[in-house]
């Protein structure tokens, strides 16, 4: 009996692998819409449709304040998140009948709790939880019979998904750790396919196609910190460690594969326009592409649990480029040798990564102690961008609330709501959030009273609210517009449930996104903006110090000082993480009414240069582990470059009169004579590369004296 039972359950546990258990969104979006059916549907089903509707909010708030954290962790943090639940829902029943003290406790725990998120990663998702569930206790208090019935309902419903979700962790407790580095592989699967249409490339969109990549590295680098972050929890979380090593394995590789993939050994220009390279860099692209596919296949296996299969065309690749070589006698002296061996060094690794778990050293990943009065104290300064971000959504409430109380406006609570979801601490994600929320509503109220009037019934609603919700939360990382659309058909129902007049609420909802996202947009615009163009010199600044360390931690390993390669990483890591944000300012830059065309051009230039810099350096940095003996000209050259570095890094945008450009210019001439000198072969293909770091360098600097003439 018990192996037929086996046998009829096979293909359905081989479904849910293959529908949910594969793509972490749909498992996500399901954990959600069993909560609900679980703990809401019957409710709803017995004519209790305000009790279930609340019940379903509260699964929804728990959802979007879930932590990512081992077992223990979660546990923890759930129990935090249904305490500041309570007080937060509570707090908004007793109050509520006091206007006045209902402002004023509105403001100050918003700016509370918004402090609080900025302690630390875990604290951010429950105290965003905190604040919309107030609001979804006051767009129901009307309908509550007692003040302590939504708190209650409320904090079931997330406690009820949370305890689902701790559950399934629980039963395969290293899920979020493969979850997070199945996202990095595929993030660097997508990085390492945009950078093989390089290959060949033409010259005319180089620069467009470098800017494409600076933006998908910012999705690899925050993939990177993520499961940095999470391999911190479980490694603070369990004793033994020895589980813990696959996933440490494959994080180092991911890293490693990422500074292989970044890297940039010569200008593209130059191997292009050099016409016997056409079929090396033809079998470079077929290698990044197929490494690519190596990576989704990484991917798949993390989430699956297979094992991981490499693409046996890779060897195929590897062998033309070898008949390639062959063909080019000097190949060692090759400018394109070190990128293709590097790119086969990524192969090996991938290719043996079953066999070499103990070769390397892996990293310890102990989180620091968290100095929650230091951390609270640097963010209550003016000059911090959290306290101003929290002052500014605290105003649109209060505002929201005014409005609201004065005029009368029916469910003027979604103003507030609205207000929550498009105000974000600087103007051009406030700017993006704006179009998306008023587009993604307007596409909901049309596509929710459509789906009303053809499935009127209560099974009709039901479904169309439990489809709904899988959509929102399918959706709600990936196109924040799209999941709009789905959590307004999600209120026309919910409102229809209760009270039959989901669609006559509709034209109060768009009335109230739009003042919701107006007050957004004008706090932000008004109320000490951040504009990203004040922030561009100190950004560069800290980019360009960042690669100093880099390169810095690059030379002790040429040098086989002691090197501790989480240092290393970590030098690296960071370096990344300024770019991105120099890539973020110059995007950002592009939506503020304030920024001169002029200064956008000078930040794309920058961000351009940058990327160009790391990317020359990842080059340097990838060939570390091969010990390299310098002679004294050589070391000089590479002492000079950090030399070099700490100045410009020393240079304000503003301080044009201080740019060394002229002195600058004699380096590189003297660095151009040492790569003359030096025979050929990988020492001074590794001089070439630091004569393109130079020369990035030396661009910048232009940059930099003309940004404001």
């Amino acid at each position: 009996m018990g192996t037929g039972l086996k046998k009829k359950l096979t293909p359905i546990r081989k479904w849910l692998k293959e529908t949910f258990w594969l793509y972490p969104d749909r498992l996500l979006a399901l954990k959600v819409t069993l909560a609900m059916v679980f703990i809401a549907l019957p409710f709803i089903l017995i004519g209790k449709s305000f009790v279930g509707v609340t019940l379903s909010l509260g699964v929804i708030a728990g959802a979007l304040a879930e932590t990512d954290d081992h077992p223990k962790g979660r546990i923890t943090s759930l129990g935090i998140t249904i305490v500041c639940f309570f007080i937060a829902t509570a707090s908004v029943e007793l109050l509520r009948p006091y206007p006045v003290f209902f402002a004023i406790g509105m403001v100050s725990s918003t700016i509370i709790f918004i402090i609080i998120g900025g302690i630390d990663e875990r604290f951010r998702g429950i105290t965003f939880g905190a604040i919309l569930i107030g609001i979804y206790a006051m767009l129901g208090s009307s309908l509550s019979s007692s003040w302590y019935l939504q708190p209650v309902l409320l904090c079931t419903g997330a406690l009820t998904y949370g305890l689902i979700s701790w559950l399934l962790l629980l039963i395969h407790p290293y899920r979020l750790l493969e979850e997070q580095l199945s996202r990095g592989y595929m993030a660097l699967s997508k990085y390492m396919q945009m950078k093989s249409s390089l290959f060949p490339g033409e010259e005319i969109n180089i620069e467009k196609k470098m800017n494409s990549l600076a933006q998908q590295n910012i999705l690899v680098v925050i993939a990177l910190e993520r499961c940095k972050n999470v391999l911190q929890s479980y490694t603070n979380s369990i004793d033994n460690k020895e589980k813990l090593k696959p996933y440490l394995h494959r994080f180092v590789l991911l890293q490693t594969l990422h500074e292989r993939a970044t890297a940039t050994h010569e200008q593209y220009t130059t191997l292009i326009n050099e016409p016997n390279n056409g079929p090396l860099l033809q079998g470079i692209g077929q290698m990044l592409h197929l490494l690519s596919k190596a990576c989704r296949n990484m991917s798949k296996s993390l989430l699956s649990g297979d094992a991981y299969h490499h693409p046996s065309s890779l060897e195929w690749v590897i062998g033309v480029l070898k008949d390639q070589r062959r063909k080019h006698p000097q190949f060692h002296d090759h400018p394109l040798s070190l990128l293709i061996h590097s790119l086969i060094q990524s192969h090996l690794a991938l290719k043996n990564i079953e066999y070499n778990k103990d070769i390397i050293v892996l990293p310890n990943f102990y989180k620091k102690h968290v100095d929650v009065k230091q951390k609270i104290r640097s963010q209550l300064n003016f000059r911090n961008a959290r306290l101003r971000y929290a002052i500014r959504l605290s105003s649109c409430f209060l505002l929201g609330y005014i409005l609201t109380t004065v005029f009368h406006i029916q469910k003027g609570e979604w103003i507030i709501l609205t207000s929550l979801f498009v105000c974000q601490p600087s103007y051009s994600e406030t700017k993006q959030r704006l179009f998306q929320r008023i587009f993604g509503t307007l596409s909901g109220v049309v596509t929710g009273v459509i789906i009303s009037q053809l499935m009127p019934t209560l099974p009709g609603q039901i479904l169309t609210l439990l489809v709904a919700n899988f959509a929102f939360f399918l959706w709600l990382k990936r196109r924040y517009s799209r999941s709009v659309i789905f959590i307004t058909i999600f209120v026309i129902s919910a409102f229809n449930l209760i009270s039959g007049m989901g669609v006559e609420m509709m034209g109060a909802r768009i009335l109230d996104t739009l003042i919701g996202a107006t007050l957004a947009i004008l706090s932000v615009r008004f109320l000490w903006p951040d504009w990203q163009k004040d922030k561009l010199p100190i950004l560069l600044s800290t980019a360009l110090r960042r690669n100093n360390l880099y390169y810095k931690a690059i030379l002790k390993a040429y040098h086989m000082c002691e090197l501790n390669e989480t240092s290393y990483a970590k030098a690296r890591q960071r370096a990344h993480i300024a770019d991105n944000s120099l890539t973020q300012a110059w995007q950002g830059m592009k939506l503020e009414p304030k920024s001169s065309k002029r200064k956008q051009e000078a930040a794309f230039h920058l961000t351009y240069l940058n990327h160009a810099l790391i990317s020359y350096l990842s080059a340097f940095g990838s060939h570390r582990h091969t010990p390299t003996h310098f002679s004294e000209q050589e070391s000089w050259a590479y002492l000079r470059i950090g030399e070099e570095l700490d100045k410009i890094s020393r240079i304000n945008l503003d301080q044009v009169d201080e740019i060394p450009v002229i002195e600058f210019k004699s380096f590189l001439d003297e660095l151009t004579t040492a790569i003359e000198v030096c025979e050929k072969g990988s020492k001074r293909q590794k001089l070439v590369i630091l004569y393109n770091i130079a020369e990035v360098l030396y661009q910048i600097l232009f940059v930099i004296q003309n940004y404001k003439r």
